[in-house]
């Protein structure tokens, strides 16, 4: 198939373009290549795509709809997978206009080039962000989300309802999948195992946040790969007996649907970096610290609905990512 997949620079999006390649299908990415962390890693990650026969891509940020208009027109995707944004909860805090830029107006051009150049199927990326002040765990896209506790969140939450509405008015197949902190080889260096990998390796001090309290759903990165081609080639359908008195927020009489990709495995954050220190080899001076603005104590991913409707389940153990992650860091920066 030729498949648009947006933010191919960035950590999920580079891994996702990957895979789609190496089984047969024409990808053209789409990425800004912005300097919100070191740009020498995305340039890296890209090098592993260019000179691939199936690979085309193209520099542009989403919000100049022009250029993004004339990549539909002139490729014709069958699918799109739109990873792009920007991310970063407490980012969001002091630079809103950024998020408003690449995740609403930025979105709001993907689906109205999904609507004027139809596609199969949009697969996007929401986060376990959406879920803000619940505290009733497991997570599940059955649970109202409706109280974001950052703006980033309220982004992805915004998202969300902007796919459905062009489910609904234009009848495009929308999947919108709930990350749950994904981490792995090639990660994002504004990320806990990127931040406490160097700073442990230069034997400086690591912040704590919460005291050592958070618990996350860490999820590695070839898991979250796996969950969005799963799902991309499995088009959201309407579902019949959707009843508008007692809604299903992740699903619709629209073809429309929600998704969480977790482990369904939460992890304390204090045995995350005794993991990490194992896998250095060092041990990590730690400042402990109360909780972020923006940021939620606990995650915790309920995936019933991925699994009795994709047949899939993220599996990769904390213990095996973190062992694959450390092994790649040091490879790559060479320490």
């Amino acid at each position: 198939m030729d498949i648009l997949v947006t933010g191919t620079a960035g950590f999920i999006g580079c891994e996702v373009a990957l895979q789609l390649l190496d089984r047969g299908d024409h990808v053209i990415g789409v990425d800004v290549v912005n300097d919100y962390y070191e740009i020498s890693l995305k340039r890296d990650r890209l090098r592993r795509l260019l000179d691939h026969p199936n690979y085309q891509h193209y520099e542009f940020c989403i919000s100049d709809y022009a250029q993004l208009s004339q990549v539909f027109s002139q490729h014709q995707p069958q699918r799109v997978v739109h990873l792009a944004a920007q991310a970063g909860v407490r980012y969001s805090i002091s630079n809103p206009q950024s998020y408003v830029t690449s995740n609403l107006a930025g979105f709001v051009n993907i689906l109205e080039c999904c609507r004027h150049y139809p596609v199969e199927h949009l697969v996007y990326a929401s986060s376990s962000s959406v879920y803000g002040a619940n505290t009733a765990q497991p997570f599940s896209t059955a649970d109202g989300v409706n109280h974001p506790v950052s703006l980033y969140a309220a982004t992805k939450k915004s998202n969300e309802l902007m796919a459905h509405t062009y489910s609904h008015l234009y009848d495009i197949p929308t999947t919108g999948l709930r990350f749950f902190t994904v981490y792995g080889p090639w990660g994002r260096p504004d990320m806990a195992p990127m931040i406490f990998a160097r700073k442990i390796m230069a034997g400086e001090t690591i912040d704590v946040f919460n005291y050592g309290n958070h618990r996350r759903d860490f999820t590695y990165i070839d898991d979250i790969v796996e969950g969005v081609i799963r799902t991309l080639d499995q088009p959201a359908k309407a579902d019949e007996n959707w009843d508008s008195n007692n809604p299903d927020p992740a699903s619709s009489k629209a073809p429309y649907k929600i998704y969480n990709i977790g482990c369904n495995e939460p992890v304390e954050l204090m045995r995350f970096i005794e993991l990490m220190e194992q896998a250095l080899g060092k041990t990590a001076t730690k400042n402990l610290l109360p909780m972020q603005p923006g940021d939620v104590p606990d995650t915790y991913a309920d995936v019933s609905a991925l699994i009795s409707d994709v047949g899939y389940k993220p599996d990769t153990s904390i213990e095996v990512g973190v062992e694959r992650f450390v092994r790649w860091y040091r490879e790559y920066y060479e320490v």
